[in-house]
């Protein structure tokens, strides 16, 4: 499949991607840097980091790299050690990359300089796909080029926290099916986080026949809830 995507800003200033024929975008339209924080960093790395300094991170829909990011800016400003893999199955380009521009609305966001989100950004985006690459002495990157129900091809094993960051259930439905949620859980930690923008009724009910704990919260801004579940073995 080709995607044909073309670069749109959002509410809080920062850009993301969108498919017109899916009529879905990478991020919030209400603020793609203000989402990524609520999600992913509020609502799932700072409660793993509130007992665990070292931390493997999934992410299932690297994207525009946008979370990894933000990720790594974290990792650095609270002292962690952080490995990250990402997996995507049509990464974005260089024309794509430098249009995005991250690092004028995420250092204003996260109050970081601006070149040192760029040019960590930028080693992110360069790194070589398939293996790790340590982009700061805090925060390692393994980006994966594969489909996500080819995840249990995937050695690395044992996540601390799960980044849910898929297209929404209404452009590509399955991927919050049972199917693909069990190759996720079985690569969590016994004591393992998961974390998404995403509430539907049909996810709460997977996640705990899976075995997980789950538990709606309020979204970010233009979402009404958003979901965690962890993982009590």
């Amino acid at each position: 499949m080709v995607l044909n995507r073309k670069i749109i800003s959002t509410k809080d200033g920062s850009k993301t991607l969108r498919i017109e024929e899916l009529k879905e975008s990478y991020h919030s339209v209400h603020g793609a840097v203000n989402e990524a924080v609520y999600v992913f960093i509020e609502n799932g790395l700072d409660e793993v980091a509130s007992t665990k300094h070292k931390i493997r991170i999934l992410e299932m829909g690297l994207g525009t790299g946008l979370n990894a990011l933000i990720t790594a800016l974290f990792s650095k400003k609270n002292n962690l050690k952080i490995e990250y893999l990402g997996v995507e199955k049509y990464p974005i380009n260089s024309e794509e990359f430098e249009l995005l521009h991250y690092a004028d609305s995420v250092s204003k966001a996260l109050e970081v300089e601006q070149k040192e989100v760029e040019a960590i950004n930028r080693k992110m985006f360069e790194a070589e796909w398939e293996k790790w690459n340590e982009i700061t002495p805090s925060f390692s990157i393994c980006k994966v080029n594969k489909d996500f129900f080819d995840l249990n091809t995937i050695g690395e094993s044992a996540f601390d926290l799960v980044y849910f960051d898929a297209f929404g259930a209404h452009a590509q439905p399955e991927l919050w099916e049972k199917d693909l949620l069990q190759l996720v859980v079985e690569k969590m930690a016994d004591d393992g986080w998961f974390t998404t923008y995403a509430a539907k009724g049909s996810l709460k009910r997977h996640l705990t026949n899976l075995g997980l704990k789950v538990e709606k919260r309020p979204g970010p801004p233009g979402k009404r809830e958003m979901m965690i579940a962890y993982n009590e073995k």
